[in-house]
């Protein structure tokens, strides 16, 4: 068998050489030791390796691959790794193979599966925020990096995520964030079946990269409980109505913003949000005021999709809360004739809470109605469901917000004032 320098001028042209019908011939490459090409009767120039391979006592020749589907310094570098497998005792095909197996592996682990697998385990627990872990992960990660595989997430993958939370200033949603994806990677790290040795997420201390985590107390005053209301109704759909939901039921925004008219039972006037979607894992009922409900007469059923809030005509929820609420700010400071302190969507359901607080509602009821838990005992042995108790609190509630958003004018007397 010849030998020459191979290059790709020499294969190339070696297309054009083909062997004799039903022949084939051979010529060596004088670069890597064992390396040859095969050129058949077509012309079609093949890469193989001459070596005593395990399992044989005399050299043979294996294929390598074909010329064009691989170049020829790529062939040259697979036969010198052939080359070292076989001085370890290892055989180049059964290696070749385990590391296809190991790929396939890493492909089928996209991002999106290992997630619904750590979803299903979260539920498994009963994990009091599964709900929101799952929903958060879905809308932020999931999002991004469905189809990817999740080895190849790196760590400028979880900070792109986090530092867009900082960048609309929402700091609490990127401690949580950072959290999810640590406990994500965490639980994935103990299956070897995912192939992950590394943690994109490791390292990375929040107070660093995010801040110190701040505990808000932030609650509007009356005047910008009034300001906002005004606002909301002048920017429109979908964040206009969206707010004043936020301001009537005091639930979290996702909990308004993901709600969908399947939830709703309107001759009930019960708003019942399932399981999947709430931050205790529990299923909620809010009872529908006619303040609530006159807001929903307003809005529009699309019949491409089942979300109240949408800009895809019902298909997904209303995303782009931070132009929303740039729009929103803008028109809240000419309501009120000043830049108001900074202030975020959760700070309304904080502000619904504490008038709550100054109304005749027992606290069990006050926490209820915002979908806190009951404690202890009382959570697992009692099984009432307070709906009237909750819808006595929210119109009572209703009637203070109208209260502040339409003031009675300063010579009206109330009937109370009047009898004193």
């Amino acid at each position: 068998m010849p030998k020459k320098m191979l290059t790709d001028r020499a294969l190339k042209a070696l297309r054009k050489k083909p062997a004799k019908s039903g022949k084939r011939y051979e010529i060596g490459d004088k670069d890597v030791s064992g390396l040859l090409v095969r050129v058949n009767d077509q012309g079609t120039v093949t890469f193989a390796l001459v070596a005593r391979f395990p399992g044989s006592s005399n050299p043979t020749r294996r294929t390598i691959g074909e010329y064009g589907s691989m170049t020829l310094e790529e062939a040259r570098e697979e036969a010198r790794e052939w080359r070292r497998l076989l001085r370890q005792g290892k055989d180049p095909q059964v290696e070749r193979e385990r590391k296809e197996q190991a790929e396939a592996r890493r492909q089928a682990n996209t991002f999106a599966s290992v997630a619904e697998d750590y979803f299903v385990e979260l539920k498994r627990r009963g994990l009091r925020q599964a709900g929101e872990i799952e929903r958060e992960i879905r809308r932020e990660f999931v999002s991004r990096w469905a189809a990817r595989p999740i080895t190849d997430i790196k760590k400028q993958d979880v900070l792109d995520v986090v530092d867009a939370a900082i960048k609309q200033g929402a700091l609490s949603k990127a401690h949580h964030l950072l959290s999810y994806a640590s406990r994500l990677y965490s639980w994935a790290m103990e299956r070897p079946g995912y192939g992950l040795e590394y943690s994109p997420v490791h390292g990375m201390r929040p107070a660093r990269i995010i801040g110190v985590k701040d505990i808000r107390t932030r609650v509007l005053s009356d005047v910008e409980l009034a300001a906002l209301w005004h606002a909301s109704k002048e920017i429109g759909y979908p964040y206009g109505p969206l707010v004043r939901l936020l301001m009537l039921t005091g639930q979290r925004k996702s909990e308004v913003s993901d709600a969908r008219w399947c939830e709703f039972d309107l001759d009930k006037r019960e708003w019942c949000i399932p399981a999947e979607r709430m931050k205790n894992g529990a299923p909620h009922t809010v009872p529908l005021t006619d303040a609530v409900l006159k807001v929903m007469q307003d809005l529009q059923r699309f019949n491409s999709g089942d979300h109240l809030f949408s800009t895809t005509f019902g298909k997904t929820p209303v995303n782009g809360f931070s132009k929303g609420k740039t729009r929103l700010d803008k028109v809240l400071a000419r309501q009120l004739g000043h830049v108001p302190p900074p202030w975020v969507f959760h700070d309304i359901r904080r502000t619904v809470r504490t008038h709550m607080s100054a109304l005749p509602i027992p606290d069990m009821v006050r926490e209820l109605v915002i979908a806190h838990t009951k404690p202890g005992l009382h959570k697992i042995y009692d099984q009432h469901r307070y709906a009237d108790e909750k819808r006595h609190a929210l119109e009572l509630w209703a009637a203070r917000l109208r209260s502040i958003v339409e003031p009675a004018p300063a010579n009206v007397v109330s009937l109370d004032r009047a009898r004193a």
